[in-house]
């Protein structure tokens, strides 16, 4: 039976359409009364696992799951073993370097050496400012990064912007855009090349 790992957040919905419109009903995960983190399509033809986003490639990676809905910010910051087979073209956003409106710098190049970035995207952030040829402190943080230049703490953030509107209303400004992201449609890359419980025909109807 094929298996699907699906994302929690921003991504459910449209990942769920996008089965839908291949024949696989997913929907049972958009009921709020529903608990069930592994469900059936009800033809019985596939399963689907409800995770972490950032778990999704993990679970591809690892041959739990054939196929995977992840946006590319977290491919791109974890550099999972899995195929990238289609931009979905859904769920934009971007990444980018962002300071307090208070802040002297308006562009990353201007940050002194061994200044403090707050991060999730910690090997982003290092492979940005590396590229760069800036040396700075990156700092991990997983919950809302936008308190690290508030606090004092760091002296600017690298995260995800959508609409900028978070950012402006705990007062920070973006500076650059290291890269834009949207949902990938990811496979086990020897799944798919052994057209395991006809990957490749589901990789079609998508």
């Amino acid at each position: 039976m094929l298996t699907v790992a699906l994302p929690k957040g921003a991504l459910l919905k449209d990942s769920i359409r996008l089965f839908q419109a291949a024949g696989l009903d997913f929907s049972a995960f958009l009921d709020s009364s529903n608990r069930q983190l592994q469900i059936p399509d009800p033809t019985g033809r596939a399963q689907a696992l409800l995770v972490r986003t950032q778990d999704v490639p993990v679970y591809v990676e690892y041959g739990q799951a054939q196929l995977g809905v992840a946006g590319y910010d977290v491919l791109k910051e974890k550099q999972p073993k899995v195929a990238q087979l289609r931009d979905l073209s859904f769920g934009f956003c971007r990444m980018s370097v962002a300071v307090p409106d208070s802040s002297p710098y308006r562009s990353a190049a201007e940050l002194p050496p061994y200044s403090r970035v707050a991060s999730k995207f910690v090997n982003c952030a290092r492979e940005y400012f590396d590229r760069l040829d800036i040396p700075v402190e990156i700092i991990p943080l997983y919950g809302s990064v936008e308190l690290g230049p508030i606090t004092g703490m760091s002296e600017a953030i690298v995260d995800l912007v959508s609409t900028g509107r978070t950012l402006k209303e705990n007062g920070l400004v973006e500076l650059e855009v290291l890269y834009e992201s949207t949902a990938r449609l990811i496979a086990h890359p020897l799944s798919y090349r052994l057209n395991t419980d006809g990957v490749q025909d589901w990789v079609g109807r998508l």
